[in-house]
């Protein structure tokens, strides 16, 4: 959809260039987006004069800002303010014909153009030129790849496919998803940041899940994360539904559906949900993703290690011991490889071997102690409300469609607990002055100066902060009580 800023900026250039001769045609996805009336400020133009010197004028006439895209200098990049945020043009250099431009592309519905002179008089519609019958495809809601290299040309075009077939809801055509599978390879090739970003940005859709169940079909998915492939067949005790692959992949779904509101379902609407929660979630954490799309690549690779960890015991017990912390090293060794910035595989590291806590705080699911939520937010920091809602994910995702409602109330129960009291105790940039000093313990109690010093002033900060005490003579006391259990104990 054109709003009236692009077309006084296309006006603009259309203007300034036939002085100049210049041939100029709008190309690909901004072409496709308009005519499904979206409204995109990612335009792309082919021109036969040099990109550098006409972005540079284009810079001029806009009051935008000119710089080269690629490092071979065939693309610069022209950056537009206007009031609804920025403009991004990408302009490159017209080899050849334009239909021998569009037939280079990767997909049919991207493989359309029109003379930038044609928004003049609102007649861009009738002049587009479709070599390869994109238009009939959008209308079709089919994506097609234009010949059987595309994928080996550029290895990023697997991912980007299935993307763009998430974003329109486009059936991906049977001979396009077979040339898909067999080039599967070429995505190892592609430059871990442009996997990255198309990955996270798959993730970041609705109902991702089924679209890691395309990539998996494709024989993509594994060779973006190889130690997901381990995780097929491993079976899990009954209390789990599904083997521990597809736990993963509905996991992804579940952490979907319970950072998303959802308030007219039996089971969704128990999670707790408020317009804090749903800012949290929505907030920009690394690689310009949300906490929501960080959230549920975390839970894709919650129990990566699980096939290594896996033992049975001598009475048939199943466990996977150590699971939580194996797997986060095998996520930041696999993260960083996608070089995922620093900020989020710190985070998704620490909600991985951390994913048990929130269950493991209340036993039987009775509601865990101030003491233990105070520890909770202490130590998960930045993640601790990310890993609430990893656990319920986490939950949801193992009973699957035999879930018992009541257990299910009491879990969310427990959460919602969790996240109440977390949020009326003081947190780390909040917190209450001490009601006692090591000095205080020293001269009160005649404890030499030592470890033990420290051990006491913790456990005094955690009463305060669980609201137990609340004055220097309930924190002495505390403190006399824990020095007398120390002794008793022969320490």
């Amino acid at each position: 959809m054109l709003h009236i800023e692009q077309l006084d900026i296309f006006n603009s250039i259309s203007n300034v260039l036939e002085a100049d001769g210049t041939d100029i045609y709008i190309v690909g996805g901004f072409i496709r987006d308009t005519l499904l009336n979206e409204t995109s400020n990612d335009v792309d133009m082919v021109v036969k004069q040099d990109p550098i010197t006409l972005g540079n004028k284009l810079a001029q006439i806009t009051g935008g800002h000119s710089y080269n895209l690629s490092l071979d200098h065939h693309v610069r990049r022209v950056e537009v303010p206007v009031s609804q945020g920025t403009i991004t043009i990408d302009l490159s250099q017209l080899c050849g014909t334009i239909e021998d431009n569009l037939t280079s592309r990767d997909f049919t519905i991207n493989s359309m153009a029109t003379p930038l002179n044609s928004f003049k008089s609102n007649l861009w519609r009738d002049s587009i030129i479709d070599p390869c019958n994109g238009m009939s495809d959008l209308l079709n809601k089919t994506l097609r790849c234009n010949n059987s290299d595309v994928f080996v040309q550029d290895g990023i075009r697997l991912l980007r496919g299935v993307r763009i077939a998430a974003k329109l809801k486009l059936r991906i055509d049977p001979y396009t998803a077979n040339v898909m599978k067999s080039n599967a390879r070429h995505i190892e090739l592609a430059a871990p940041e442009r996997v990255r970003d198309e990955f996270l940005t798959i993730l970041s859709t609705t109902s991702a899940h089924n679209q890691l169940e395309i990539l998996d079909r494709l024989d993509i998915l594994c060779r973006i994360i190889p130690e997901l492939s381990d995780t097929k067949g491993v079976e899990q005790p009954k209390v789990h539904y599904w083997d521990v692959w597809g736990h993963s992949i509905h996991a992804v779904e579940t952490a979907e559906m319970v950072t998303s509101g959802h308030h007219n379902s039996a089971i969704y609407s128990l999670v707790p949900w408020t317009q804090e929660i749903e800012s949290h979630f929505n907030e920009i954490i690394t690689d310009g993703h949300s906490r929501r799309t960080i959230l549920k690549l975390t839970a894709l690779l919650h129990d990566i290690a699980k096939p290594q960890t896996k033992t049975t015991d001598s009475t048939g017990r199943t466990r996977f011991l150590r699971h939580s912390e194996e797997g986060s090293e095998i996520a930041n060794e696999r993260l960083s490889a996608l070089r995922l910035s620093r900020t989020g595989i710190k985070s998704v590291c620490k909600m991985i071997e951390e994913h048990l806590r929130p269950t493991n705080m209340s036993y039987n699911l009775d509601l865990p102690t101030p003491r233990a939520i105070y520890r909770y937010y202490r130590d998960l920091e930045d993640v601790a409300i990310d890993t609430l809602y990893l656990a319920m994910a986490d939950y949801l995702a193992a009973k699957g469609p035999e879930i018992a409602p009541d257990n299910w109330a009491k879990h969310a129960k427990m959460i919602a607990h969790i996240l109440q009291t977390g949020s009326i105790q003081p947190q780390n940039d909040t917190k209450p002055t001490r009601l006692l000093t090591g000095t205080d313990i020293i001269n009160e109690f005649g404890i030499q100066p030592g470890p033990q010093i420290g051990a006491i002033l913790e456990h005094i900060n955690e009463s305060q902060a669980a609201g137990i005490i609340q004055t220097k003579e309930d924190a002495l006391t505390l403190a006399g009580q824990y020095i007398s259990n120390l002794h008793l104990r022969g320490n």
